[in-house]
């Protein structure tokens, strides 16, 4: 990391009382430093080696990690601007990419090497994971050397995979839901040099698999995914036991195997499948699930089947808040563990039985995805928190409820903030009683209200600085946060932050040189009360508000998601018609960098056609109901050529605003 500098001058911190009522005692307050910055956002937590601050207080991206070469990420922002990208904006590093895939194979090969196992390890890409072409594309060529493979779960992935692949001796793992064609298709590209490998999820697959083996006269590679009684961990738990979803029984994959012998095509199977979940935080679940797994594998061997692969599925997890624990955000083992520990369970069981040890597979697909993209985004205005003003003293003539939540005011102190929020609480309820009756008008009300929040100010200032927050007092926080307007959908973007409160690391890209001494919340485009986020990582568990800079008049503001590879851009959805955004992929060059690929976001024509709306009857309908305007004499020509222009222009134009 770059040599760190102080910016900034000295401040003062601490609330001082008009009255002169000892709130904290103020201290100076010392210079903001960029390390500060990284310990707020926990940048080397969940992004070394990839993600740092440099000494502009500035975000930087290394995307070939410790190999060298680092790029400024606002100085990329704004040269992408100029090219007349708007934001949001998608930034996709292809070497990151490369680097992750990299890591990971590495991991594989040194624990291969410790362990002196005596098989390759084969790893493929979960095609659910990310299937935008230009990242499938990219995950082949960098995956050629280490033989990496694709996985399929659906039919149209089928497709993708067998077109895309061209590395001769990867796997292509069908799973999911299957039909002849599915399957006949699966088979027929043996011929063309795929290798295929036909994972059974249901009973019924079998009999598929064996009638269009006999009408095609090609033998396949089958494997059985195995439901486990080792159950997963955390919201994916259910991906595992007895009622997941996918998968055959014990005494199903025993069915299965005396069916295939029947039809004498028990040397078809080969592999062993299964999955417990996706993000597994905790080894030790890995090991559970492991130490099953090789025992179903080792008696499939001793019933005849011919076996030579064990697929150890995904749930390989990402660190969003680098605290290193089995909290659901974080994962307390590193790659290499997960590798070590795949490869010395599945040594030591196949040792036992004194058979040949399976090549090894997995479908890491978030370890692989998460860290390539960022999602850059501007905030547009905020909504400032109450009580930021200085309560003016109450005259004689105000009500007498004013007064008194006014000596609640001035009376906060180390010593009594609980009890005065108490006090403050009750005089806004008697406020509102009053006015519910008639005995207390609107303005005397709104000073109430102003004062009320005011107090709770006063009184967050001395919570901050406690070490215990009582527990009427833990929404003081959230509830006294600025609410940051941004220019995004997180329906669109990070739809997994509403639909299930993932986390994702969010911060400022530019100004960590200076200390953000606001706490927001951020609040989309979109009209819905949900378009929002208001949990954000912490080192501890998770907090509701992100600190956050005031706005600068003139000059922009910039966000940034990150570790939102996985998932996000193929789950978002249209709400509000809110489209896809803009995608640049970038990759390192020795002169800095060039953009391989530039995907333009969606435009209000496009979205509106997903909904079947035609551009041009759209137009048309405008033009007529113009030109009846125009004869009633509701429009002037002028306005109505205004309002036609809008209306086309806007049409061909981003879903999201324009600065």
């Amino acid at each position: 990391m770059d040599a760190m500098e102080q910016h900034n001058g000295d401040t003062t911190k601490g609330t001082a009382s008009p009255t002169g009522s000892a709130l904290v005692r103020p201290v100076p307050r010392q210079r903001w430093t960029i390390e500060q910055s990284e310990e707020l956002y926990r940048i080397q937590g969940w992004g070394d080696p990839y993600f740092s601050i440099n000494a502009a207080g500035h975000v930087t991206v290394s995307p070939r990690g410790a190999r060298g070469g680092s790029l400024d990420l606002y100085e990329l922002v704004e040269s992408l601007k100029q090219r007349n990208l708007g934001l949001p904006i998608l930034i996709r590093f292809s070497d990151i990419l490369e680097d992750r895939l990299e890591r990971l194979n590495a991991c594989f090969a040194r624990a291969i090497a410790r362990y002196n196992y005596n098989g390759p390890y084969r790893g493929v890409f979960p095609v659910k994971c990310n299937q935008q072409r230009h990242l499938v594309e990219d995950l082949v060529r960098f995956g050629q050397p280490h033989q990496f493979g694709l996985e399929a779960g659906s039919k149209p992935e089928l497709l993708i995979a067998l077109a895309t692949l061209n590395t001769p001796g990867a796997l292509i793992i069908c799973n999911g839901y299957k039909d002849r064609e599915y399957i006949e298709t699966a088979m027929l590209s043996q011929r063309l040099g795929q290798t295929p490998i036909i994972v059974l999820e249901q009973l019924e697959e079998v009999d598929l698999v064996i009638a269009a083996s006999r009408h095609l006269k090609i033998r396949p590679i089958l494997g059985v995914r195995a439901k486990l009684s080792s159950k997963g961990i955390g919201r994916w738990g259910g991906s595992a036991g007895d009622r997941a979803k996918f998968g055959l029984t014990i005494p199903e994959v025993l069915s299965a195997v005396e069916t295939l012998k029947q039809a004498e095509m028990l040397d078809c199977l080969q592999l062993l499948h299964f999955h417990i979940g996706s993000q597994i935080s905790a080894i030790s679940v890995v090991k559970d699930a492991l130490r099953e797994a090789c025992q179903v594998y080792v008696e499939l061997v001793g019933l005849g089947a011919k076996m030579g692969y064990l697929d150890v599925g995904g749930g390989l997890g990402i660190d969003y808040d680098g605290s290193k624990t089995n909290f659901h955000a974080s994962k307390n083992y590193s790659t290499q563990n997960y590798a070590n520990d795949v490869v010395a369970e599945v040594k030591e069981a196949c040792a036992a039985r004194e058979i040949p040890v399976p090549t090894l597979v997995s479908e890491s697909g978030r370890a692989i995805a998460s860290h390539q993209s960022v999602l850059i985004f501007d905030v547009l205005s905020t909504s400032e928190a109450p009580g930021l003003t200085t309560p003016v003293l109450p005259s004689d003539e105000d009500h007498a409820l004013l007064r008194e939540l006014y000596d609640a005011y001035q009376s906060v102190s180390i010593h009594n903030y609980q009890e005065a929020y108490h006090d403050a609480v009750q005089f806004k309820d008697e406020a509102i009683s009053l006015f519910n009756f008639g005995y207390l008008s609107l303005t005397d009300r709104a000073k109430i209200e102003r004062l009320y929040w005011s107090c709770c100010r006063r009184i967050l200032d001395v919570v901050r600085h406690e070490d215990y927050v009582p527990d009427d007092l833990e929404n003081l926080e959230k509830s006294l946060a600025s609410i940051y307007y941004i220019n995004l959908s997180v329906f669109q973007s990070a739809p997994d932050s509403w639909a299930i409160d993932q986390l994702f690391p969010i911060l400022p890209i530019h100004r960590l040189d200076e200390e953000p001494t606001c706490r927001g919340t951020l609040a989309d485009l979109t009209c819905d009360s949900d378009g929002k986020i208001d949990q954000f990582i912490d080192l501890r568990d998770v907090k509701p508000v992100l600190e956050l800079h005031s706005l600068t008049p003139e000059q922009p503001y910039y966000l940034g998601l990150f570790l939102g590879g996985a998932y996000q851009e193929i789950m978002g959805n249209l709400h509000n018609l809110f489209g896809d955004t803009n995608t640049v992929h970038i990759q390192l060059t020795p002169q800095g960098y060039t953009i391989e690929h530039v995907v333009k976001g969606d435009t209000m024509t496009e979205v509106l056609s997903y909904v079947q709306y035609d551009s041009e009857d759209l137009i048309e309908n405008i033009r007529r109901r113009t030109e009846r305007a125009l004869q009633d004499k509701a429009i002037t020509l002028e306005e109505s050529q205004l309002l036609l222009q809008h209306y086309e222009h806007s049409l061909s134009r981003y879903t999201y605003l324009s600065a």
